[in-house]
């Protein structure tokens, strides 16, 4: 048994200039796999968790009829995607591409999450997916500090490389305001 976890809470981010960022724009990150198969207990799990009495989580015979079988909330769409945090061999790193653009700032904070719903995920679903760099802004100042905005495309896939979802996510990448 070991004493000390695997997981990994510090981000480490690469360091660079705007032009090297910019001409990361269109850059693919690794692709990464689910450590599970979509299932139903994990659904009932997460619909108690939100009391969502939707029928096609809950009803394999009404979600038949609709869908070919129970899905998945939308919802659990990131959560597909977690890595354990521990497992003997040591832990899976969770790529993530947004830390891998190269710019000043040292630190990161969500700006904004949008998703796109192309087809239902599906109980025996094994998805996969892929972040995409968009865009990164211009320096901006906030009040938080002067930094970038970073923003990057998440495929979300099934087993058969079919597109299930997509996800846009802006970051700010930035150095914080010092106290005087």
């Amino acid at each position: 048994m070991s004493k000390t976890s695997q997981y990994q809470t510090e981000p480490k981010l690469a360091f660079g200039t705007y032009e090297d960022a910019r001409a990361m724009i269109g850059h693919h990150g690794k692709v990464a796999f689910a450590e599970s198969e979509i299932n139903w207990p994990a659904i009932k799990l997460f619909c108690s968790a939100t009391e969502d009495s939707n029928p096609s989580y809950w009803d394999p015979d009404f979600a038949k009829e609709q869908w070919s079988g129970i899905i998945a909330p939308p919802g659990m769409m990131m959560t597909f995607m977690l890595q354990l945090l521990w497992r003997p061999e040591g832990a899976r790193a969770t790529p993530f591409l947004a830390f891998d653009v190269p710019l000043p700032g040292d630190t990161l904070i969500n700006v904004s999450t949008e998703a796109e719903f192309v087809k239902p995920f599906k109980v025996g679903d094994h998805i996969n997916a892929y972040d995409t760099l968009a865009d990164v802004s211009a320096e901006k100042e906030t009040r938080m500090g002067v930094g970038h905005f970073v923003t990057t495309v998440t495929t979300y896939r099934n087993q058969t490389g079919e597109v299930v979802a997509r996800n846009t996510n802006v970051m700010f990448r930035f150095t914080a305001k010092r106290e005087s």
